[in-house]
């Protein structure tokens, strides 16, 4: 069974300077015109840190006020991942004798 990763680059920054908005203090108003209240923290860390949730009235906010669309905004993209090494069928067995040889300890008398 082959197994695929989804990876996202969010592009929220790139899209505000593309349309002339160079602060988070630009998106504020955008967004409360669409009954969408943030602090500037929060809008902050929207902007700046690639998000791993997110809800879905504050993506389509987001996408109303600057006129762009889901995949303008959040570039998808599914990897293959590697496959998994082959594994010897038998469980692997290290005779401890062999590799690991314990120095001969020399008692001594203490005077």
């Amino acid at each position: 069974m082959s197994r695929t990763t989804i990876t996202y680059s969010w592009r929220l920054r790139e899209i505000m300077a593309a349309r002339g908005l160079n602060n988070i203090s630009d998106l504020i108003p955008l967004l409360t015109e669409r009954g969408i209240t943030l602090s500037a923290s929060q809008i902050y860390r929207l902007v700046g840190d690639r998000p791993e949730r997110i809800s879905l009235t504050v993506l389509g906010a987001l996408i109303d006020a600057l006129e762009c669309t889901v995949e303008d905004l959040c570039a998808f993209r599914v990897e293959a991942a590697a496959a998994p090494k082959a594994v010897n069928a038998g469980p692997v067995v290290v005779d401890l004798n062999k590799t690991i040889r314990p120095k001969r300890a020399r008692v001594r008398r203490t005077d």
